[in-house]
């Protein structure tokens, strides 16, 4: 497959080039996940500080979930309007401003509506990276490079609220977003001089293809079901991540610390699991992979839930035992069902991924309310593990029932065409 507008193809783009580009699509993925664990370790500082009660403090993290959701819905359709490169630099301008105005905040309202604008930037990144990775790698590979994205940023996530509670501890509070700043700049000079434009057809002159892209999504079974299962995929992170600390801290009468210990086997059983997905994507494709991954997270729920039942998973090393099978599955399944809408329309691979992003994101948040009632308003882990293996098998139904036969199968013009043809607007 040939880049057009750079000249750049991963088959003969020179490998120090690709190797920076590879970087950069890394560390923009990262900006507005890290920028959001990096202050986990101090809310509770803020709200003495402030002197304003914890749920207020809180509201910062909601609104941040929220501006990373609405921002992947406006900036993935503007990106297949004017090009990757000016929404992108645009994007990540506004949150190295909106960062420094975090710096300078007097009160808890102007941090919190600063902290707003800082998502709205660094989403950015997240939208314009599975962009740019369909831009560039042929079908068979977009499932592996997400996963590698993925990855690389789970370590960064992990390692963020460890760096935020060092910067506060020596430094004061203060420092976290002037590192925030610091390093937004940084990726955004990176990628004014070392990332190309790799849109691969002339922008717009007029709405005309952006209002085509969109119905062709929206009448796309293939777009529709891998968007649904990718959803769905995430939000059984978001209820876990919800609902786990009520189970070991309150039912288990465990530290918040121990939670913490716990919680990283999750993570690090999800980053492997996208790192043996680099590995097995490009040979079995994207949705033997899907299918693979899914039989994995439904065992692993499965499992969890027996132990529910039986009472079994009453300690954590049981809990994020089957959890961490679960996890292991859903890498697979969350990378590969992001490449799948992607690839349906390529030409609209940016309007693909920010509405992904905006259903992950902004569904995510309810679903996090649900494993928080589940975990918190009951005596026993097994409501939120039957949260869990419903989701899953709803995520597999999705793919049975509504995900078009044999779509590996067809070239991606042929897709392409049998999706126009079936909506009409050809």
């Amino acid at each position: 497959m040939t880049v057009q507008n750079t000249g750049m193809s991963p088959a003969t783009a020179d490998p120090s080039q690709s190797r920076t580009v590879l970087m950069l699509l890394v560390v923009m993925n990262g900006v507005g996940p890290v920028s959001l664990y990096l202050l986990v370790p101090v809310l509770p500082l803020l709200a003495k500080l402030f002197d304003a009660p914890v749920s207020a403090v809180q509201l910062s993290v909601v609104l941040f979930m929220i501006g990373l959701a609405i921002s992947q819905l406006i900036t993935g359709p503007l990106s297949d309007r004017f090009g990757r490169r000016p929404v992108l630099l645009g994007g990540l301008g506004l949150g190295v401003a909106a960062t420094i105005a975090c710096i300078f905040a007097q009160t808890l309202p102007q941090l919190v509506v600063a902290r707003f604008f800082q998502a709205l930037g660094g989403a950015t990144g997240m939208v314009m990276c599975r962009a740019i990775i369909r831009d560039i790698y042929p079908r068979q590979q977009i499932g592996g490079m997400i996963a590698l994205v993925t990855a690389v940023m789970m370590i960064a996530q992990m390692i963020s609220p460890l760096i935020g509670g060092a910067l506060d501890i020596y430094f004061g509070w203060h420092s976290i977003f002037y590192f925030m700043a610091a390093a937004t700049l940084l990726v955004t000079s990176g990628v004014a001089l070392g990332l190309p434009e790799t849109r691969r057809r002339p922008v717009f002159s007029d709405d005309a293809g952006f209002f085509r892209d969109v119905r062709a999504l929206s009448s796309s079974r293939a777009f529709i079901s891998y968007a649904l299962c990718q959803m769905l995929a995430s939000a059984i992170i978001f209820i876990f991540a919800g609902g786990g600390p009520y189970i070991v801290v309150d039912q288990m009468a465990r530290s918040t610390a121990e939670y913490g210990l716990w919680y990283v086997t999750a993570g690090f059983s999800y980053m492997v699991g996208n790192l043996v997905s680099v590995r097995l994507s490009p040979r079995h494709g994207i949705d033997r992979m899907i299918w693979l991954g899914l039989a994995v997270q439904i065992t692993g729920a499965i499992a969890n839930t027996i132990l529910g039942v039986t009472g079994i998973n009453q300690s954590p090393s049981w809990l994020f035992g089957t959890h961490m099978i679960i996890t292991f599955g859903n890498a697979f399944v969350m990378s590969n069902a992001s490449a799948g809408a992607i690839s349906v329309r390529p030409q609209a691979a940016g309007t693909a991924a920010g509405i992904m992003g905006f259903l992950q994101f902004g569904c995510g948040s309810l679903f996090s309310e649900l494993g928080a009632f589940l975990g918190g308003n009951f005596t026993t882990p097994l409501p939120v593990n039957i949260a869990i293996l419903f989701t899953s098998m709803t995520c597999a139904a999705v793919i049975v029932f509504i995900l078009p036969r044999n779509t590996g199968a067809v070239s991606e013009e042929t897709m392409i065409e049998a999706e126009e043809s079936e909506a009409g607007i050809m």
